[in-house]
């Protein structure tokens, strides 16, 4: 019997609350697909940094090397400087273990969930590739004169040809990959975005697109800026089947593409190094101002749980939690993905089971 060792940070806010739901759901499938686990507890978050100044120490980041996955549930404190621990926890991971991907899907899985007018299900199944490691995170930059009429402030972007050749493979992969859950009918396209009119160093992306794409004769090729990119996504959502991006455009159209699908709430993403250990989480923030309050929508930390099932091989476990919140929000159940529902975060955990025991 397969047993993985899965590591668990439930961070500050609604972190715990929801994490917990997606906690529920992975010990249902595991009883149900016949698979093992075993969770390591890791306190690390604003309010632990309150109590003991204690940012994510080097020995931790090796001991996460360690495991088969981690999941996360969100970080960030009001009474913390903004960043410093989000810093540490997050980019402590995605540069410490080389998350060079971070994976977004888009998919709306229910109509009166999406805000755009004559959009259903069929439009809206898109995959988000967003490079990780590099861009305008690189953290390569700071103050001079800070505090002073005369401050300045420089940040520099970094873009590696390894770093664009692999996230563009990667989502020509997983180009490759939908095809092969969708039949031969599935029109595969990868569509690059950047901003390389005006960016002209972004050169290097496009450069690097081509020279994948060469290895992909059956996949399509696109291209879009990334301003024109946000625009389609909302005129023209069923164009996109896998988007490539640097980090920051990515982070950006992400947070939009999760509005498209339903909101915040259910969005989830993988920070991934293919075939090494990789961190998943749900896309929204702590949100303390609903913490404590059973309100959070737990959607995106059970997708979550899903996509860490199909990284680590257990693929029919996570088509069955994919399954099961999808039937779920097609049924109707659930009115919205937010803390607006009127559904308890454990009770909606508690709903996914009991689909799952459907599926």
């Amino acid at each position: 019997m397969a047993s993985y060792d899965i590591g668990v940070i439930p961070g500050d806010g609604i972190g715990p609350e929801v994490l917990a739901e997606g906690l529920k759901v992975l010990d249902a499938v595991a009883s149900a697909e016949g698979f093992q686990y075993k969770l390591v507890e890791y306190p690390y978050s604003g309010a632990y940094y309150l109590k003991t100044k204690e940012l994510v120490p080097g020995s931790v980041i090796d001991e996460w090397r360690t495991l088969d996955a981690v999941l996360l549930g969100a970080i960030g404190h009001p009474d913390v400087e903004p960043g410093l621990v989000e810093r540490s926890v997050i980019l402590g991971l995605r540069f410490g273990l080389d998350l060079y991907i971070n994976l977004r899907p888009i998919k709306l899985y229910a109509e009166h969930l999406c805000p755009l007018k004559g959009k259903g299900p069929a439009d809206i199944d898109f995959v988000v590739v967003r490079e990780n490691t590099e861009g305008m995170y690189s953290q390569i930059g700071g103050h001079f004169k800070k505090g002073t009429p005369d401050e300045v402030a420089l940040v520099n972007g970094v873009y590696t040809w390894k770093g664009c050749e692999r996230a563009s493979r990667y989502a020509f992969e997983m180009a490759r990959k939908r095809v092969l859950e969708r039949g031969p009918g599935h029109k595969a396209q990868v569509t690059l975005v950047d901003k390389a009119n005006a960016v002209r160093p972004q050169d290097i992306w496009t450069r690097a697109f081509a020279a994948v794409a060469r290895d992909f004769p059956e996949i399509g090729t696109d291209h879009a800026y990334v301003d024109a990119c946000c625009m389609w996504m909302i005129k023209n959502p069923e164009w996109f089947d896998v988007l490539v991006t640097a980090n920051l455009f990515g982070d950006i159209i992400t947070d939009l593409g999760a509005m498209l699908q339903g909101g915040m709430g259910i969005a989830a993403s993988g920070n991934i190094h293919p075939g090494k250990t990789s961190m998943f989480e749900p896309i929204h923030g702590s949100a303390p101002k609903y913490a404590g309050k059973n309100v959070a929508c737990p959607l995106g930390a059970i997708g979550a749980v899903g996509m860490m099932l199909d990284f680590v091989g257990e693929r029919r476990a996570a088509a069955r939690v994919e399954r099961a919140v999808a039937d779920l929000l097609a049924s109707g159940a659930v009115p919205s993905a937010d803390a607006r529902s009127g559904i308890a975060t454990s009770a909606m955990g508690d709903m996914v089971v009991r689909q799952l025991g459907r599926v």
